[in-house]
């Protein structure tokens, strides 16, 4: 099982296909749902069991769900060990907004459960199928292109968009490992326009912002 906290998210549980087990909230009212058991708590309670410093009102225990990958999808996000929660969180939000239904995982990429990927997903984790699986094994025989970041890629700005894609993202601090690197068939880069020479990189959520929005223009 796996915690969601603060009522706005859950409210999104409710039109998902996760299952709730058992919700706890300082305010059962705004929540009141016959088909979820929900125990009233004080305010001290609620913050004993959080996992926020300051928590939002309610927690829900819900089930976890069982894996399945989806047929591939015409613009995918692929995950290269990935380890900040937050910028997960932040990439299944994007993902999300972009309309993008998939997101494949290497097998050391944060986890998809942890609470504070929960948190900064805000809800959009119940709408993108996550998939955690061997790269090397899947880049080899995906049908989408696989297309990297890189500093000598392709100026994103005037890179023509092939028709199936698979968007890769490294890890924050090492980049893609050299077996993942080896399979791609298109690098691209974001160029830099400040003078700046102490910016060494972007944040990779942020990173994945500026091409999402690049290649859906």
């Amino acid at each position: 099982m796996f915690l969601v906290e603060g009522n706005k998210i859950i409210c999104e549980l409710f039109e998902s296909n996760f299952k709730i087990k058992e919700i706890f909230s300082t305010d059962p009212q705004k929540l009141d749902r016959a088909d979820v058991p929900i125990t009233h708590i004080s305010e001290n309670e609620l913050k004993k069991i959080s996992f926020l410093q300051n928590p939002k009102d309610s927690v829900a225990i819900c089930y976890l769900n069982e894996e399945k990958k989806l047929e591939d999808k015409n613009i995918q996000l692929v995950l290269d060990g990935i380890q900040d929660p937050g910028n997960l969180g932040t990439i299944i939000r994007l993902a999300d907004w972009f309309g993008i239904e998939q997101i494949i995982c290497s097998e050391d990429t944060v986890d998809f459960y942890n609470p504070k990927v929960i948190m900064a997903s805000m809800g959009s984790f119940t709408r993108v199928n996550m998939v955690y699986t061997n790269l090397v094994e899947y880049l080899s025989k995906t049908e989408n292109v696989n297309i990297g970041t890189d500093m000598d890629g392709e100026n994103i700005y005037t890179f023509e968009k092939p028709e199936k894609i698979n968007l890769i993202l490294g890890n924050e601090g090492k980049g893609m490992r050299p077996e993942t690197e080896k399979l791609l068939q298109k690098s691209i880069m974001i160029p830099r326009f400040g003078k700046s020479q102490s910016t060494e990189s972007l944040n990779v959520s942020m990173a994945a912002g500026i091409i999402l929005g690049q290649l859906f223009r």
